[in-house]
């Protein structure tokens, strides 16, 4: 099969390599389409190391069809649509035991752990993948994978955002504007923060209320006056010291930040303020399998929207000028597809 290795370059190569076989209790899915995430970027760009050393195949959000069942699986024939979550839970520790099996403690993640999806066929174990409703398109259901459940699982679980509430945004690429979408789908009314009018004007499209251009405007100052006095929740999706700062200043007392975006850096914060006005900094990572179903769902329904999160379709052969798209900022998620693509 083809596919498109990772061999510790800024440039992936596509190579014929051996295509998987589904063992007892696998699949073997034949990709339709797979996002290309900033996460992605971290490896190739920014010295971030994989679990398994190079030579790894990239990509961790796909949607396809079932090709191969291995041994002892009943729930899924060939030609079955399906989506593969970002990382693979145990199901057997502690973590997993008590519903939070998104912070696994044998987590794997394809595209790091294990091969990934940029590439003609992927294994998975049968226990993890999710029935895509024909409603779908299913190529553009791979970004459903991370950069729509992420955002859900910090918007529903973790931010636990409620009718009515104000919801600050920091950050409006494809987690972002995702997290724009959930909070407006929980009956919030949503202030989006960027620096890019387009991802500003998508934000508006997707349930915004109102949009903060960072670049032209007090941030904090703006947030705070266009929710009487502060934010109840604050989503950072940037993953920045500054804007991580900047939505701890823009919460009301008693409010609350969900930290999403993945930051290396030390932060500082007014601690004191935290501790006198009672919030809250809260952390989130990825999405428990058993959300996947209701995210899907809530595609189907149009409830959300996921077409319009795709900004451009690049064929298998073409993965590193996705890649380069993703480098300018602009946009929200590339996908990679394995039947041939128009030039985005």
């Amino acid at each position: 099969m083809k596919a498109a290795i990772f061999r510790g370059d800024r440039t992936l190569t596509l190579e014929q390599v051996p295509a998987p076989e589904a063992g007892p209790g696998e699949i073997v899915v034949k990709v339709a389409a797979c996002g290309v995430c900033h996460t992605d970027l971290h490896y190739t760009d920014h010295g971030v190391a994989t679990a398994k050393k190079p030579p790894i195949i990239l990509g961790h959000e796909a949607s396809g069809v079932v090709h191969e069942v291995g041994e002892g699986v009943t729930a899924w024939k060939p030609g079955d649509r399906v989506l593969l979550p970002a990382v693979l839970t145990c199901g057997a520790c502690e973590l997993c035991r008590v519903g939070r099996e998104n912070i696994c403690l044998n987590m794997k993640m394809f595209g790091n752990h294990v091969d990934g999806a940029f590439a003609e066929f992927v294994r998975a174990p049968a226990k993890d993948a999710i029935a895509v409703p024909p409603e779908l398109p299913l190529e553009e259901a791979c970004v459903i994978a991370d950069a729509a459940s992420t955002p859900y699982h910090a918007v529903t679980h973790r931010g636990k955002v409620r009718p009515g509430e104000r919801v600050v945004v920091f950050g409006c690429g494809g987690v972002g504007v995702n997290a724009v979408q959930f909070a407006a789908a929980a009956g919030a009314s949503v202030v989006a923060v960027d620096l890019d009018p387009a991802k500003l004007e998508t934000a508006l499209q997707l349930g915004a209320t109102d949009v903060v251009h960072a670049g032209e405007e007090d941030v904090v100052r703006r947030v705070k006056k266009l929710t009487s006095g502060g934010a109840d929740a604050a989503f950072e999706c940037i993953g920045n010291p500054a804007t991580v700062r900047q939505a701890t200043e823009s919460i009301r007392r008693g409010g609350r930040v969900v930290i999403v975006g993945f930051c290396g850096q030390p932060v500082e914060l007014n601690v004191g303020r935290i501790m006198f006005f009672e919030q809250e900094v809260i952390g989130s990572l990825g999405c428990r399998p058993v959300d996947y179903p209701r995210v899907l769902q809530m595609a189907a329904a149009g409830r959300i929207r996921i077409l319009p999160l795709v900004s451009g379709r690049y064929s298998l052969d073409r993965v590193n000028e996705a890649f380069d798209a993703m480098r300018t900022g602009k946009g929200l998620r590339r996908i990679v597809t394995m039947a041939p693509a128009p030039m985005a």
